[in-house]
Order: C-alpha cells, then structure tokens, then sequence
C-alpha cells in the first residue's frame, strides 16, 4: 500500500512539472483597476482557477500583469474572459508604445533652496520619460510626472540619490509625517532600510549612501516621531537628527 502511494504521488509531481514545462507562451496585458498588491492578490486568485495558467508577474506602476500559460489547457480569450467578468480588473493587451501618466510627490528633506532644486530639475529633466517637476520649497518636496512605458519610480529616485539628496514618499495627508536622519558610512546602505520599513507605521524608506542619511514616510496614527526614532535607535541604528541646516549652495562655484 506504502508503494502504491508513493507511485501516486510520484506521478502527481511529474504531471505538474510537465505542465508548467510546457506553459511557455505568454500574455502581456494592462489592467486599469489593478493598483496595489492587494489587487494583484485578488487577480492572481481569479487566474489561478484557470489549470492552464502558470507564473504570473505584475507592475503595478504600469499596471500589467505578465502571464505564462499553457497552450494546451487554456488560450488567450479564455484569460481575458475570466479578467472581464471582474469587472474592474477586465484587461486589454498592453502596448509598449502607450503613454502611462503617473505622478508622484517625493519629500526631499535635503533640498534647501532653488538652487538645490535647480540641481535636481537639470538631471530629472534628461531622464527620457519626466514630463514636468514642479518643486514646493516650503514644504520640501517635489512633484513628478512621468511616463512609466519610459522610466519608473525607482529611476527617478536613482537619479534623485546620485545627486546626494534623499528622496521618500510624499503625501498631503494630516496622517503622514517625515523623519530625516543622519547615519555612520557603515550603516548608510539597503540592511538599515529593510530593518527600518519592517517596523509599525513606516510606509516608505530611503537610505543615501553619499549623504550618509536616512528618510523615512511613516503614519502618525500607527507611530510618533519619538517613538519611531527611539525604535530605529534600539535596533542598534546610530541615527542622528541634524542640526538646523544653514544652506551653502549659493557660495559653491
């Protein structure tokens, strides 16, 4: 009986092997209502009742989802069928030729005057896809807008971190406050911005090798600036708040 159950098993595990072996085609689609995680998570659930659907892959910045599926089982109608009886996650196939408008609010607690500005504006402003910048000096963020078929979030906030700034997530929310600090070389790097986004209420973090700094989006109704400072200090993060800034910039050549 043990081997009988082992020769089921057994055939069980070769049947699903050979099946995604051979889910090779795929379909690139947009899907305008898909915006968040838990929107792929519900598109995922919807897709996964189809036996010939594999690997599925999703940005949400452009909202596609690319999807293998197995020529045999299922075919390219019947997924876009089950996605259309959604409603709201009903796809169309995706056109790499589209623009794909998207704006995003980054505060740059480190850009202290026009000219720091000016300086950001310049490099964004050759970065193929960056539509418009409009800087908000008195609140210390800028606002982007972009074609994601073009560049990305993570393009721009590159572009942004090379100049020595330290960008995070903008938000005009009374919830959403910013904490900005300053970090030992050793510490300025991806480790201290994993521990840090793990801890309660954090919804965005930055860490800046060549500044050596650390910003951090976070939700004052799930933390406080105290307390999410003395968090990130009992992790064994030497983070310290700067000192006021008195801005140099006009004074450089």
């Amino acid at each position: 009986m043990r081997n009988k159950h082992l020769l089921i098993i057994s055939f069980i595990i070769y049947h699903l092997s050979f099946s995604y072996a051979v889910a090779q085609d795929t379909l690139m689609v947009r899907i305008n209502g898909m915006r968040c995680a838990e929107c792929g998570h519900k598109v995922k659930n919807v897709l996964r009742k189809n036996p010939g659907v594999g690997a599925l892959e999703f940005n949400y910045e452009r909202r596609t989802a690319k999807i293998a599926y197995n020529p045999q089982m299922t075919c390219a109608d019947s997924i876009y069928s089950m996605l259309a009886r959604t409603g709201r996650y009903a796809a169309k196939p995706f056109n790499p030729k589209e623009r794909i408008g998207r704006g995003m609010g980054q505060r740059i607690a480190d850009m202290h005057c026009q000219k720091c500005a000016d300086r950001i504006i310049a490099s964004l402003s050759k970065l193929d896809g960056v539509d418009s910048l409009a800087p908000h000096l008195d609140k210390s963020y800028m606002f982007i807008r972009y074609d994601a078929n073009r560049t990305s979030r993570d393009d721009i906030r590159q572009v942004i971190n090379s100049l020595g700034y330290t960008p995070c997530n903008y938000y005009s929310s009374p919830k959403v406050e910013y904490g900005y600090y300053l970090l030992p070389a050793e510490q300025a790097n991806e480790e201290t911005a994993e521990n840090v986004l793990s801890l309660d209420g954090v919804e965005d973090v930055n860490v800046n090798p060549k500044r050596r700094s650390l910003a951090v989006t976070f939700f004052n109704d799930e933390t406080t600036a105290d307390r999410l400072y003395a968090e990130i200090k009992k992790m064994g993060i030497k983070a310290e708040v700067p000192k006021p800034h008195e801005c140099d910039e006009y004074n450089k050549k």
